[in-house]
C-alpha cells in the first residue's frame, strides 16, 4: 500500500514542477445561418525550467477550457533540451517565422519578446539574446524557437564529432 502512495506522490511532484505559460489566445468566429459562433484557440508552453519543454494548441468554446486542453497537449509533447545558457549562436525557421539566438554573458537575463520569451524561460535558459524576424505569428515563433534549441550542440558533442578533446574545441 505504501508503494502506491509513493508513486502517486512522485507523479504529483513531477506535475507540480511543470510551469505552464500562456503564449497567445485567439478568438475564432464562425458565421452560420443561425448567427456567429465564437471559439478560442490557446497556445500553451509547459516546461520544468531544467531542460524539458512542450507546447500545445487547445481549442474550445471557452477560454479556460482551451487553456486546459493546450496544457494537456503540451504535457504529452515534451522534449529534452540543454539547460542554462545556450552554448553557441543558432538560427532556425518555421513557416514565415525566423529566430536568432545568441549566448549572453552571465547576469544579462532573457532578452526576447513574446512567444520566444515564454519558450526560453520554460526551458530554463537564463542568459540569452534573441531576435525574431519575418512573421510574428506566435504559433510559428514557438515552433521555430524550439527547433533552434533542438539544433544546439554541446561542446562535448562538437569534440566527439571532430575527434579532439574538449579543451581543443575552446582553445582552437
Amino acid at each position: 500500500m505504501s508503494d502506491n502512495r509513493t508513486k502517486t506522490n512522485r507523479d504529483t511532484e513531477q506535475k507540480d514542477k511543470l510551469v505552464e505559460r500562456l503564449v497567445a489566445i485567439n478568438r475564432v468566429t464562425k458565421v452560420t445561418k443561425g448567427g456567429r459562433t465564437f471559439t478560442f484557440a490557446a497556445i500553451v508552453v509547459v516546461g520544468d525550467e531544467e531542460g524539458r519543454i512542450g507546447f500545445g494548441l487547445g481549442k474550445a468554446g471557452e477560454v479556460s477550457a482551451a487553456i486546459q486542453k493546450g496544457g494537456a497537449a503540451a504535457r504529452r509533447n515534451q522534449i529534452p533540451l540543454h539547460k542554462g545558457t545556450i552554448p553557441h549562436e543558432q538560427s532556425a525557421s518555421f513557416g514565415g517565422a525566423r529566430v536568432f539566438l545568441k549566448p549572453a554573458s552571465a547576469g544579462t537575463g532573457v532578452k526576447a519578446g513574446g512567444a520566444m520569451r515564454a519558450v526560453l524561460e520554460s526551458v530554463g535558459v537564463t542568459d540569452v539574446l534573441a531576435k525574431s524576424k519575418g512573421s510574428s505569428n506566435p504559433h510559428n515563433l514557438v515552433k521555430a524557437t524550439i527547433e533552434a534549441l533542438c539544433q544546439m550542440r554541446s561542446p562535448l558533442m562538437v569534440a566527439r564529432q571532430r575527434g579532439v578533446s574538449v579543451e581543443k574545441v575552446f582553445k582552437g
